[in-house]
């Protein structure tokens, strides 16, 4: 079984492992019926479409 010869620093490890708790922005769309930005592939929590049918009652709280 491979053994490592040297011992990784901890430098070069946690450098590594950086790419694993990297955060980005969530992509986003404009609502084709109202719109407001939204994320792909989801209802609209402006109005309620999704892909021209209102799938959510949206209330209006004024």
């Amino acid at each position: 079984m491979a053994v490592p010869k040297h011992r990784k620093s901890k430098a070069k490890t946690r450098s590594r492992r950086a790419n694993h708790d990297k955060i980005t922005a969530p992509n986003l769309q404009r609502c084709p019926h109202c719109y407001a930005p939204k994320r792909p592939h989801r209802a609209c929590l402006d109005c309620g479409y999704y892909r021209d049918e209102q799938v959510i009652e949206i209330w209006e709280l004024y």
